[in-house]
């Protein structure tokens, strides 16, 4: 069985990151009708991709996230995994990752707006509950991860 490596993006990473974004977008059932019909939002450049570290294996990304560091807290803005390769841990160990290294940098804390899907993921890798918010594509979960403990 491959394993992956956890790395910062590299400049050749573009095209694969982005077509685990929209691999990983449309993998779920209960989004994909909302996504095609705004197929602009599964187009992922520039930022996104700049700020992330990624999974790969031997080379190829399999997963990337990315988080947007301020003043003691951060946001995740984004989590994805191919989805060959989902539940499999990809994603747990990127949470991990990015977590021991916002930790040791001095954040306390990690936000995140989650699609409700993807709800028992998060509290499976320490996220908590905060509430909902709506989004344009419906509700959303408000979590949080505590780092200072």
């Amino acid at each position: 069985m491959a394993t992956w490596t956890i790395r910062a993006v590299e400049p050749g990473d573009a095209v694969a990151m982005a077509e685990v974004f929209r691999r990983a977008s449309l993998a779920n059932e209960g989004d994909r009708e909302a996504l095609v019909a705004h197929p602009e939002v599964l187009e992922i450049e520039g930022e996104a991709l700049a700020g992330s570290t990624v999974a790969a294996v031997d080379g190829t990304v399999i997963g990337f996230i990315r988080l947007v560091r301020g003043d003691g807290t951060a946001d995740l803005e984004d989590l994805f995994v191919d989805p060959d390769w989902m539940r499999r841990g990809v994603a747990s160990d990127l949470v991990r990752h990015e977590a021991d290294a916002a930790r040791r940098a001095g954040v306390a804390r990690i936000d995140l707006t989650a699609n409700l899907h993807a709800l028992a993921f998060y509290e499976s890798v320490g996220f908590v509950l905060d509430g909902e918010e709506q989004t344009r594509f419906g509700p959303a979960a408000l979590m949080h991860l505590d780092l200072d403990r």
